[in-house]
């Protein structure tokens, strides 16, 4: 009998679960990103609400951070261990490749995901630090929010938009991060099984 750890062990079972870790990391970069819209706004008052009520979140969202790593930790793993699998299995490539699910998405995006992906999570310790752990109402990032002295990490984020390599390294990125969900959406939902013709073209 097939137990739940064999079948998580197995080639399938590995892509399964890089492909749900994906798919919730997407989750939080959509969630992520549709919290820092509010940078688009004249004023700071809104990022920085934002941003105060995160931290009023105090131990949730530490739990949070920590689930965070964890998920990105699972999705690296799985995808190192797709990566040596398929090496292991077959070793020389083949110069035409075919799937049964249609034409072969086998292309310069697919035989980098992990180059991309050690990009993106380079990138990810850099912006963590930048914003995460960088200067803070210490160092005069002080502002208020309901009468509330708070970071004004509207003011942070401005500043180091100012400068131009900071703004080459991200949409340099957002080029890396966009090939690597790209291909990442496709592999996900044929690991899923979710490769139905009316569902094939779309993805």
């Amino acid at each position: 009998m097939l137990t739940i750890k064999k079948a998580l062990q197995s080639s399938v079972g590995k892509k399964f679960i890089m492909g749900i870790s994906g798919l919730a990391l997407v989750g939080f970069i959509l969630i992520h990103l549709l919290g820092n819209t509010t940078l688009y706004f004249k004023e700071s008052t809104l990022f920085n609400a934002y941003v105060h009520k995160l931290y009023s979140l105090g131990d949730f969202l530490l739990v949070a951070e920590l689930g965070l790593v964890a998920l990105f930790m699972v999705h690296i793993v799985a995808a190192f261990r797709v990566t040596l699998s398929n090496k292991s299995a077959r070793p020389e490539k083949y110069e035409v490749q075919k799937s049964k699910n249609g034409p072969s998405k086998s292309n310069i995006t697919s035989r980098n995901m992990i180059v991309s992906g050690v990009i993106l999570l380079g990138f990810l310790v850099f912006h963590i630090y930048q914003f995460r752990f960088g200067p803070g109402m210490a160092q005069g990032y002080v502002t208020d929010v309901n009468g509330e002295p708070s970071r004004d990490l509207f003011k942070l984020v401005i500043e180091q938009f100012q400068n131009p390599l900071i703004v080459a390294i991200y949409v340099g990125v957002m080029l890396f991060l966009g090939m690597h969900l790209r291909h990442g959406f496709w592999s996900a939902f044929q690991s899923l099984g979710a490769m139905n013709p009316r569902f094939t073209k779309p993805i």
